[in-house]
């Protein structure tokens, strides 16, 4: 019930609407976070000198832990691609609330104590871009992730009321590993930051330590300094946060509309259309452009008009997908300025369009580059 309450939590935080663009980091970021802790029954066993094997004459049974509280830090670098790696520091701390097995007398007690964790991860996360999905606006980058460490668990007066009745005050540390899956949510008008929801599963490895004071079986009285084998850990994380990247920048304002001045001695015959990144639509200057090339074309000794549209070299997916979405767009852009012709009273027949993609570049640049002076419309009076 406490799971599926804390996931429902974190369902209703995907669904809130923002104005910010999705993104992923490149560059030095840092996160912090924190949440509800749950932490799944673990076995404990009891024995004396450095036995801890189960046995007829040791303790044994399981703590069950109640409400819990968590947090961590980290600093991590993203490669631009959806890849990041970061290194974590984290803290938590659960109520134990009953015992079960000898340690209750073979029945289930009411225990008293905590238990406290903290600890080291390196993390590898990946952001997952949803415009891979058609989903370019959508204002939300879901990422998943693995990771390795090691964590120490402190049990602090651990103990009940019973004819058997432990009661452990140790420190023990072992290997661990999570898996993390979460969101991030941009938060308009701050370039780099971004609120954080997410689920951790954590694993860690069982351990052994000294520090059980208390009678630990019906008719054997233990001694202080028994030691306590604890089994495998596993603990479920709820957490809502902060993440801030450094080297996000605000977007750049989109370049204005060029247009080639026609020499002074004679009209000019080609006209440049500009467009915004992803757009087809004219903007008022370039309609103004397209009704200076109407005005020519009626002045001018023309025989056609040719309309060639073009895209920068930018996709969201690269190769044979991003050609074909580009070249799609160059016609779009064509289509574009030919309806507006049309409407400035330049016959549709006289008007030949072609869409080019990236092709013909005015400007040279490298792979996956956006290019205001690319992103154009040719209009050739011939």
């Amino acid at each position: 019930m406490r799971i599926r309450n804390a996931l429902l939590a974190m369902t209703s935080m995907v669904a809130l609407p923002s104005l910010a663009m999705a993104s992923t980091i490149t560059g030095p970021y840092v996160d912090m976070a924190a949440g509800y802790n749950l932490v799944q029954h673990q076995s404990a066993r009891v024995g004396t000198g450095r036995s801890i094997k189960r046995d007829a004459t040791q303790d044994y049974g399981k703590m069950h832990s109640g409400t819990g509280f968590n947090g961590y830090l980290s600093a991590g670098y993203g490669f631009g691609n959806g890849l990041r790696a970061e290194v974590e520091g984290n803290y938590n701390q659960t109520h134990i609330n009953r015992l079960t097995g000898t340690f209750a007398d073979g029945g289930t007690r009411h225990a008293h104590g905590k238990s406290e964790g903290y600890g080291a991860f390196v993390n590898v996360l990946y952001d997952i871009d949803l415009g891979m999905f058609g989903l370019n606006n959508f204002p939300v980058t879901p990422f998943v992730g693995i990771g390795a460490g090691y964590m120490w668990q402190n049990y602090r007066k651990v103990y009940n009321r019973g004819t058997n009745y432990p009661n452990f005050n140790n420190t023990t540390g072992g290997l661990a590993a999570q898996g993390i899956v979460g969101a991030a949510y941009d938060i308009p008008g701050v370039p780099g930051l971004a609120l954080t929801t997410q689920y951790r599963f954590i694993g860690q490895a069982g351990s052994s330590g000294g520090g059980s004071n208390g009678r630990h079986y019906l008719h054997h009285d233990g001694e202080r300094g028994d030691r306590v084998g604890y089994g495998t850990r596993y603990t479920h994380q709820f957490l809502f946060g902060v993440r801030y990247a450094f080297n996000s920048a605000p977007p750049a304002p989109p370049a204005a509309p060029h247009v080639v001045v026609p020499p002074p001695a004679q009209a000019a015959r080609t006209y440049l259309v500009f467009f915004d990144w992803d757009k087809s639509n004219l903007t008022g200057r370039a309609r103004e452009i397209v009704a200076q090339a109407a005005q020519a074309s009626t002045h001018v000794q023309t025989t056609r008009i040719e309309v060639n549209g073009y895209t920068d070299n930018s996709a969201a997916h690269p190769g044979p997908r991003g050609e074909k979405y580009n070249m799609g767009l160059s016609i779009k852009r064509a289509n574009s300025v030919k309806a507006e012709l049309v409407r400035l009273g330049v016959p549709a027949t006289a008007i030949d369009i072609h869409g080019y993609g990236d092709a013909k570049p005015l400007v040279t640049t490298a792979k996956n580059t956006r290019e205001p002076q690319n992103r154009r419309v040719e209009i050739i009076l011939k």
